[in-house]
C-alpha cells in the first residue's frame, strides 16, 4: 500500500540545516532563500543551474502549438512559445533512486 509522504517544504529543509549545524534560524533561513533566489534568477536568465551530483536544472524552449479547449472540442487555441525549466537528475541522486521502493509512490 503506498505511503503518503508530504512534501518536503523550505521550512523543512530549514530546520533540518538548523538541527545539524547549529547556526541560528534566521541566518538558515536567509541562506536557502539567497540560494533559491540565485538559482531562480539565473534560470530567469536562461543560464541552466548544475548542481553536481544531484542533477542539472535546463532551461528549455517549448515550441508553439495547437491544443483544444476540452470544453469547446471543435475550438483550437494557439498555445504560445516558452521557456520552461527541465531537470536531469545527476550520477549520485541517479543511484538513490534505483534504491527507491517505487510501491511507496502515488
Amino acid at each position: 500500500m503506498p505511503t503518503n509522504l508530504p512534501n518536503l517544504t523550505k521550512r523543512e529543509i530549514v530546520l533540518q540545516i538548523y538541527e545539524k549545524t547549529g547556526f541560528p534560524q534566521k541566518e538558515v533561513v536567509e541562506t536557502v532563500q539567497m540560494t533559491l533566489d540565485i538559482i531562480m534568477n539565473a534560470l530567469a536568465e536562461g543560464r541552466n543551474v548544475e548542481l553536481r551530483n544531484f542533477g542539472v536544472l535546463e532551461v528549455q524552449r517549448r515550441k508553439s502549438r495547437i491544443g483544444r479547449n476540452p470544453n469547446k472540442p471543435a475550438a483550437e487555441v494557439v498555445i504560445p512559445e516558452r521557456a520552461v525549466v527541465k531537470f536531469k537528475s545527476g550520477k549520485i541522486l541517479k543511484q538513490k533512486l534505483k534504491q527507491l521502493d517505487i510501491a511507496t509512490i502515488n
